[in-house]
């Protein structure tokens, strides 16, 4: 697979931040009197299953060459040195299904769905249609691929279990860093100025809650560079980080929904880290 077919596969993921601004909204399980009954559920998941997949096999089929050929699958690697991103796509895919899981599962408990189903069908919800891409991808060029829709699962059961254990998510993050220096319009595919990490939020563990410690936490992070420039060395690094929770900051000055916004988004600058460059 190209470089120009990695960029692709995430193009449809500037929908990621309208999740979050679902996900930045208030309790929705405060202002339903009962839980939604299960047939109007059911239209309520159709809606969202055909509205997402409709728009993806218009623009697949306009944009995407989609249905000009036999399907066909490939093994595109994950975190080679020689792989096409060095597997930055591949937690690219992990961290859009786990966002957009998130964000539909808000969006089903602002529809009265009970906690629990709004984070099983919004993790199913969003698998399903980043599925249903990659099975139009099959249909061209590109080709099914395998370790995306292993990532893409990865980053569903994710939201789930964070969803539905809360003391969990108090605790863990899942981010994508987008740094300060843009190395071309489609900054979601921007793997040369992207990070991805797992936050541990020191404020989620009872005996930090009170002190000044409750404002920091630790980073587990990966990042590639040089694969989207062929005059530079392909470079893959995990690195451990210590941080200033923005999340905890803003939330202890009542700035709630950004807050929540900092649980998805981590800010540059905001942390000291040690490198591990990765070899082949």
């Amino acid at each position: 697979m190209t470089l120009l077919t990695d960029k692709r596969r995430l193009g449809a993921l500037p929908l990621v931040p309208v999740l979050f601004s679902w996900a930045c909204t208030n309790n929705a399980q405060a202002a339903c009197e009962q839980v939604l009954p299960g047939a109007q559920q059911q239209q309520k998941l159709q809606t969202v299953l055909l509205a997402g997949t409709g728009l993806i096999t218009l623009w697949g089929v306009a944009n995407w060459d989609y249905f000009s050929r036999v399907p066909h699958a490939q093994s595109e690697g994950w975190f080679g040195q020689h792989t096409n991103e060095g597997g930055a796509d591949k937690l690219g895919h992990l961290y859009s299904v786990y966002a957009a899981s998130q964000g539909l599962g808000y969006l089903y408990e602002q529809w009265c769905f009970t906690p629990g189903d709004a984070a099983l069908y919004g993790a199913l919800s969003a698998f399903a249609v980043f599925g249903y891409m990659e099975v139009g991808d099959s249909f061209s060029d590109f080709g099914f691929s395998y370790e995306d829709v292993i990532a893409n699962g990865v980053g569903s059961t994710a939201s789930y279990y964070l969803s539905i254990y809360p003391e969990l998510a108090e605790k863990i993050d899942i981010r994508w860093e987008y740094g300060v220096k843009p190395q071309q319009a489609d900054f979601i595919t921007d793997y040369q100025n992207s990070k991805f990490l797992v936050a541990l939020k020191l404020s989620g563990f009872d005996a930090f809650k009170q002190g000044v410690l409750k404002y920091g936490e630790l980073h587990l992070g990966y990042l590639a560079r040089g694969y989207s420039d062929p005059t530079q060395i392909n470079e893959r690094s995990l690195y451990l980080g210590v941080g200033l929770s923005l999340s905890e900051l803003f939330r202890q000055t009542g700035h709630h929904k950004t807050a929540t916004l900092f649980n998805y988004y981590q800010a540059p600058g905001t942390y000291i880290t040690t490198e591990k460059q990765l070899s082949d």
